[in-house]
């Protein structure tokens, strides 16, 4: 059977980019749109056995299985890949994948030996309904003061210490009732450095209704659902939000607010309810 062959792609899996609102938090609260940047569910079955399910840009998702599956040490070569068959529906998207004989056997081998020697499963989810789970929507919360996010951003470089000797370590923050950042836990993987805050936040007794969260990694969706289930109810990103992670922060009462480098606090979350001003 002869390698898979690129097929109508990706162009027509994804989805075409979508302005969002935003409202500036400002005295004025002026309104404006953005694009932001897509992402689903990838859910990746080989010879009809799912494999992982992993949060993915759904753009040449047939380049990601390919490198996924060589870089995993999954096949050997990508001609064992026989075929990949893309389907979406809604914010999941399904990949099934043939592999050769040989790949697949050598995978279900790989597959026994992790369980069997480590118990800790497979890297990834294995099903999309915990990827995209049912979460219990937040009670509503009012916005912070615009001023607990002036000069955040040299704030929370001056609370880096260990990002200061060594760099390369995203971090999690506490914004206090007061806009004092009193709560900061630094770590290589962003998922690790918003766990460790939300561990803190329990250990100490934190108020995680008035005061808020701050990331200064990405905001995808599994940070969304990390503040939504640890109770959090502002959490603020230093880089913009996926239209994913919008969307279920608006579903779910969380507060979402960009702040970038050189424009005033960019409020996603609670939808922005006047018309954008461009």
């Amino acid at each position: 059977m002869p390698p898979a062959k690129p097929s109508k792609d990706t162009a027509e899996i994804a989805t075409s980019p979508t302005d969002y609102s935003y409202a500036e938090l400002t005295a004025d609260s002026a309104t404006d749109a953005v694009t932001l940047a897509d992402e689903c569910a990838l859910a990746i079955s080989y010879n009809g056995i799912n494999h992982a399910v992993m949060m993915v840009s759904p753009s040449f998702v047939e380049d990601f299985i390919a490198g996924f599956s060589l870089s995993n040490a999954l096949i050997d070569s990508i001609d064992e890949i026989y075929d990949i068959q893309l389907d979406r529906k809604g914010d999941a998207l399904n990949a099934q994948v043939t592999l050769s004989n040989r790949a697949f056997w050598a995978l279900k081998e790989q597959r026994r030996q992790l369980a069997g020697t480590s118990g800790c499963g497979l890297c990834g989810i294995e099903a999309l309904d915990q990827a995209l789970p049912a979460l219990k929507p937040l009670p509503t919360s009012p916005l912070p003061p615009a001023e607990h996010l002036f000069e955040l951003r040299q704030r929370i470089s001056e609370q880096q210490q260990l990002a200061r000797s060594s760099g390369a370590l995203h971090a999690a923050l506490l914004v206090d009732t007061q806009g004092a950042i009193s709560l900061c836990r630094e770590d290589i993987g962003r998922h690790n450095a918003l766990d460790k805050l939300i561990g803190a936040l329990h250990n100490n007794a934190a108020d995680k209704q008035h005061g808020f969260a701050v990331i200064t990694s990405r905001c995808s969706l599994e940070l969304i659902q990390k503040a939504i289930r640890a109770g959090i109810h502002t959490l603020v990103s230093l880089s913009a939000p996926t239209a994913l992670s919008v969307q279920w922060a608006q579903r779910h009462n969380l507060n979402l607010i960009h702040l970038p480098h050189h424009s005033p606090p960019r409020v996603f979350s609670p939808a922005p309810t006047r018309v954008p001003s461009r």
